[in-house]
C-alpha cells in the first residue's frame, strides 16, 4: 500500500533542484536569531536622529572650530571649539551658536540666561503694545449739505483720535459721474480740515461709479486730542 503523499501549499512548491531564497539572520540581544535588516538603517541609528533646532551652548556645539565673536560684539577670529570654551569659562560665560549655517558656524560669549529672559520680556512688551489696525468708512455725495458735512467731519475726526484708519467714499450717481473733480475736491477739502489729527495715506483714486481715499492718524493723534480736552476743561 502506499503511503500517503503530505500536502504542499501551492505557493510553496519548488521546482527540483531549485534553491530556497537567501533571508539573512543575525542574532538578536536574547540570544534568538531574527531576520536581517538593512545595514542602511543602522548607519541613520547611528547618526542620531533628526537635528534639534533649539539653539546650542557650551558642550552642545559639536564642531571643530567656529568664528568667535567677543561679549561686547568684537570680532575674536576662528579659534578650536576647545579654545572657545576655555575663555568662556574663564569669563564665566556661556559659548552661544549664533549662525549655525555659517562655515565656520559663529559663536558668542554671553550670559545665556540673562539674553534669554530679556528677549522674553522684549517680545511680552512687544505683544503689549501691538495695536490691532482697524479700518472705519465714511461715505459721502459729492454736493454734501453742508451740515451733513460738519456731522461726517466729527466722525472723521472721532475715527482718527481713536487710532484708527478712516476709509473715505464718495458716491457718484447719474451726471455727478462726469465731473469726478467735484469728488477730488471735497476729498481734499476733508484731509485738509483733519490734517491736525490725520494725513492722507492713500491718493483719492476712482473705483468704478466711486473715489475712494484713506486717511491714518498721526501716531501723537491720540495724545494731541487728549491734552487739547484736558486744556480746554482747565479754562473752563
Amino acid at each position: 500500500m502506499p503511503l500517503p503523499r503530505s500536502r504542499e501549499h501551492p505557493t510553496l512548491r519548488m521546482p527540483i533542484g531549485s534553491r530556497a531564497p537567501h533571508t539573512s539572520m543575525r542574532v538578536g540581544a536574547c540570544g534568538m536569531w531574527a531576520p536581517g535588516r538593512d545595514s542602511s538603517n543602522d548607519r541613520h541609528l547611528d547618526q542620531g536622529g533628526p537635528i534639534s533646532s533649539e539653539t546650542r551652548i557650551n558642550e552642545r556645539i559639536r564642531v571643530p572650530e567656529v568664528r568667535l565673536v567677543g561679549p561686547n560684539g568684537e570680532q575674536v577670529g576662528i579659534v578650536r571649539i576647545e579654545d572657545a570654551l576655555r575663555l568662556a569659562q574663564e569669563a564665566d560665560l556661556d559659548l552661544v551658536e549664533v549662525a549655525p549655517q555659517a562655515r565656520p558656524p559663529v559663536a558668542k560669549l554671553m550670559d545665556y540666561g540673562k539674553f534669554k529672559y530679556e528677549s522674553a520680556q522684549k517680545a511680552r512688551e512687544s505683544r503689549r503694545n501691538q495695536q490691532l489696525t482697524v479700518i472705519k468708512e465714511q461715505k459721502l455725495r459729492p454736493k454734501i449739505d453742508p451740515h451733513d458735512y460738519e456731522t461726517k467731519k466729527g466722525h472723521v475726526s472721532r475715527f482718527l483720535e481713536a487710532g484708527n484708519k478712516v476709509k473715505v467714499t464718495i458716491m457718484f450717481r447719474g451726471r455727478e459721474q462726469s465731473r469726478p473733480e467735484l469728488g477730488f475736491r471735497l476729498l481734499q477739502r476733508l484731509a485738509d480740515d483733519v490734517s491736525e489729527l490725520g494725513f492722507i495715506e492713500s491718493k483719492p483714486k476712482q473705483d468704478g461709479r466711486n473715489m475712494i481715499m484713506v486717511l491714518a492718524p498721526h501716531k501723537n493723534a491720540k495724545a494731541k486730542s487728549k491734552a487739547t480736552k484736558n486744556a480746554g476743561s482747565d479754562e473752563s
